[in-house]
């Protein structure tokens, strides 16, 4: 366990700047997919709804998989896997230069960059929260911030590289830098050793020791010349006895086959159980009416605001607003919009009079009224304007902790968070292939931007209504039940 000292600062903020360049470098391209969805279109002359699959799965991808990130993690540690997500990210990116049709680019920028997106994420917050206590609420708001300062950044630079490069030379050139999070990764020192680690250390400690108690016979360490004098035994010849040794055990555990075989059936049926439990314990959490509507409305908000990321730009271009990408993109627009959203929002919902639920459920409602106007905004900088809104609003991702605390409490804080990540990424994958659906039937994007707004707004609707404190009034009064009450009034009410 790591000791008071060592939170809190110190090393703490070098674990800080690497986290927020991991997740800049990281995140940087699939946060500013926007931009390059339009090339992909005039590359490949594929639908908008199965183009869309790209940008959808790059952002969806890594948090379906954040469980099993997490258990990455937690098994090898936030450095090995960041060092991995590196080659990952980078590798997925530069495949997708030489990527000959848009089935290519959905696995080699969808997934294998998607998956890797999440593997960072899952290391750099790990690590975070290791190394703070006390201001692990700044240390995460920092690090989380550089996925929005990175699509600002990289929107532009993508811009710049496909003018003087081309498509190809941009994607090519961004995977280069993402290579950069192996050296994020060099900071990353761990302050408790991860379970694998442990694991191999139990186990290599456990065999020397039954090792060396036991005396080696006296005729096995003879010199090999023929001479039998007996001589005391140096250490070479006593890691040769014991390498004997652990050859004859070795034989004799194969004789063992179905001792071996009750062994195995013995960790089966434990996993087994704790699966189950596991299981169980998700169902519990799902029984709590707040959490069902909590994920009902990140579902909901996922399908409908995340794809103005990615089709604002060929939104603004197809009603001929503006001909090709401005300097600074939308997609850079709504992306500082996103952090200065975060850092307000997080700092509004630590107000003593302010209820998470509702103030995320306003920022839903808000938010499903910009996707209403941007079918009815005629100029760019309307466009810019709710864009600017949206990414304000889209902020309210750093709630999502705060209130899933608040409603399961802090033991059951990870299973809850991750069946929330799944739900949101479920959304996020949906929502662009299915504006994109729309408007292959209709050729205008208006109609898909009214079912954004209504799936926004209607995810609102239903958390307002299931969390209204009249919910749980019933279960107070059957808590009461027990209690005898002297007045009739009192008794009236606990009936009713």
């Amino acid at each position: 366990m790591a000791s008071s000292k060592e939170l809190d600062g110190g090393w703490g903020w070098a674990i800080v700047a690497a986290s927020f360049m991991a997740q800049l470098l990281a995140y940087g391209s699939p946060q500013s997919v926007g931009v390059l969805y339009p090339e992909w279109l005039h590359t490949f002359h594929e639908g908008k709804g199965m183009t869309a699959w790209v940008g959808s799965l790059v952002a969806g991808v890594g948090l379906i998989a954040s469980p099993v990130c997490s258990a990455c993690v937690e098994n090898f540690g936030a450095r090995p896997v960041t060092i991995f997500s590196g080659v990952m990210v980078a590798g997925g990116l530069m495949l997708s230069a030489f990527a000959p049709n848009v089935q290519f680019l959905i696995f080699s920028y969808g997934i294998v960059v998607g998956l890797g997106c999440g593997l960072v994420y899952a290391a750099t917050l790990t690590i975070t929260c290791q190394y703070f206590d006390k201001r692990r609420g700044l240390a995460l708001g920092i690090v989380t911030t550089g996925t929005s300062v990175g699509a600002f950044i990289y929107a532009t630079a993508q811009n710049e590289l496909m003018v003087l490069f081309g498509l190809d030379g941009c994607l090519l050139i961004i995977g280069a830098i993402a290579l950069n999070l192996m050296a994020c990764a060099g900071f990353m020192r761990p302050l408790n050793m991860p379970g694998y680690y442990l694991k191999q250390k139990a186990a290599l400690e456990r065999n020397t020791d039954e090792q060396l108690l036991e005396k080696p016979p006296l005729e096995d360490l003879k010199i090999m010349n023929g001479s039998s004098t007996t001589t005391p035994p140096t250490v070479k010849e006593l890691l040769i006895s014991i390498d004997t040794k652990d050859l004859a055990v070795q034989t004799e555990t194969k004789k063992g086959c179905c001792l071996s075989g009750l062994v195995i059936m013995k960790m089966i049926k434990k996993k087994q159980r704790a699966y189950s439990k596991y299981i169980y314990s998700m169902y519990e959490i799902l029984q709590d009416q707040a959490m069902v509507a909590f994920c009902i409305a990140i579902f909901l908000f996922s399908l409908g605001a995340f794809p103005p990321v990615l089709f604002i730009e060929d939104v603004a271009q197809s009603q001929g607003l503006i001909e090709e990408v401005s300097v600074i993109p939308l997609v850079s627009i709504g992306a500082i919009a996103t952090c200065v959203g975060k850092l307000m929002l997080g700092m509004l919902v630590d107000l003593k009079w302010v209820n998470g639920i509702y103030l995320y459920g306003f920022t839903m409602f808000a938010g499903g009224l910009a996707l209403f106007l941007i079918p009815i905004t005629k100029s760019y900088l309307g466009l810019q304007i709710l864009t600017a809104v949206l990414g304000f609003f889209s902020g309210n991702w750093s709630l999502t902790s705060y209130i899933t605390t608040n409603i399961v409490g802090l033991d059951r804080l990870t299973q809850a968070h991750g069946i929330l990540m799944f739900f949101g990424g479920f959304g996020i994958m949906l929502g662009p292939p299915v504006v994109g659906w729309f408007f292959d039937w209709t050729q205008s994007y208006d109609l898909a931007f009214y079912f954004s707004g209504t799936c926004v707004v209607l995810g609102a609707f239903i958390l307002f209504v299931l969390t209204l404190p009249c919910w749980n009034r019933k279960n107070v009064e059957k808590a009461k039940s027990n209690i005898q009450y002297t007045s009739t009034c009192d008794k009236v009410i606990s009936v009713a």
